[in-house]
């Protein structure tokens, strides 16, 4: 399957040194046009990355009463572990598929824990396979790695200084990751997920060979085949709202036709809890998407007001409705 989104090489921003104007040119460019591109040069092992892929289809492959044994509602506040399949909505619509909630991994003593501040705390892991735990752990080192050098390209593609968001937004970034399962053959008109946009500021997202993946592009819906040892990075609501729309969140969606169980495993950099996510003063070129009547639900985040830990609650307070009672403190209404 051929693919239609671009490809941008990042080996540049990964070396001291290096001429990174051409890297930041391609950025901007696929920001501009479809606000999604495949990221190769990455650096991250791809050992590490078929390990993952193994535990995890190990994980998936166990009855649901063992998989239960790290349920979500065991989480808490910190909304992590194992939902199945229907347990997630995107509009109101339960989703085909079944997936592990993760994220930054704070014990029980850290502040934002002790607090009950919402998507903050432990990670559920289960007994077995006993691996899973520390190749997710080192996952996320990888793939936080992957995601400031692409925000030092994302800066320099806006003409800010290369360390902007790391200045700003992203010294102490909300790091979220999922592994999703797709069971094969979904009836008709039934999505693995339904059309949506992401919260934050960007997704990597490592996809397994069966495809899926379709972008609302320009001209229409797209595919966005894997490619080997890539990531597919989309943009965030966060980075529509500071660019004024000149970069968008574009909606996506996913359909699992293979015939086969379908992995992925997407992770979102998003920025700090507290932080208020400014516009910026970027002038003529950002095109506006102020009323959001192109979107799948209306809204838009251009008139979002408040920190980006209030944001993001309300989404995913809406797609686990049952753990919206859990909350404690915080504003979860958003009005859309």
């Amino acid at each position: 399957m051929t693919h239609q989104l671009p490809v941008v090489d990042i080996t540049p921003l990964r070396r001291e040194g290096a001429d990174t104007g051409d890297v930041a040119r391609q950025i901007d460019r696929a920001c501009r046009e479809t606000g999604f591109f495949y990221v190769v040069g990455h650096g991250v092992d791809v050992a590490l990355q078929q390990r993952l892929d193994t535990l995890s289809r190990d994980f998936f492959a166990r009855p649901d009463g063992d998989k239960a044994e790290i349920a979500m509602s065991r989480g808490g506040t910190a909304w992590r572990g194992w939902f199945p399949v229907g347990g997630e909505l995107t509009s109101g619509v339960p989703d085909r598929k079944e997936g592990i909630y993760f994220g930054d991994e704070l014990g029980p003593d850290h502040p934002r824990v002790v607090s009950g501040v919402p998507l903050h705390g432990a990670n559920l892991f289960p007994t077995e396979p006993a691996e899973l735990r520390p190749t997710v752990l080192a996952y996320l080192d990888a793939l936080k790695s992957v995601a400031h050098t692409l925000a030092g390209g994302l800066a320099l593609a806006l003409g800010l200084e290369r360390s902007w968001f790391a200045e700003h937004l992203t010294a102490n970034p909300l790091v979220l990751f999922r592994i999703f399962h797709y069971p094969p053959d979904p009836t008709p008109g039934e999505w693995g997920v339904g059309e949506h946009t992401d919260y934050g500021l960007l997704t990597l997202l490592r996809q397994d060979d069966n495809g899926g993946l379709e972008v609302r592009a320009p001209a229409g819906w797209i595919d966005a085949p894997p490619i080997s040892d890539s990531f597919v990075c989309n943009l965030g609501d966060m980075l529509e709202r500071m660019t004024g729309g000149r970069y968008r969140s574009t909606p996506h969606r996913v359909r699992n036709t293979s015939g086969v169980g379908r992995l992925s495993f997407p992770f979102f950099f998003d920025p700090g809890w507290d932080v208020v996510v400014p516009p910026l003063p970027l002038g003529p070129d950002a095109v506006g998407a102020e009323d959001g009547g192109d979107r799948w639900d209306g809204s838009s985040p251009l008139g979002f007001d408040g920190t980006y830990g209030e944001y993001v609650t309300a989404k995913v307070a809406k797609v686990f409705p049952e753990l919206r009672a859990q909350v404690k403190g915080g504003r979860v209404e958003d009005g859309s």
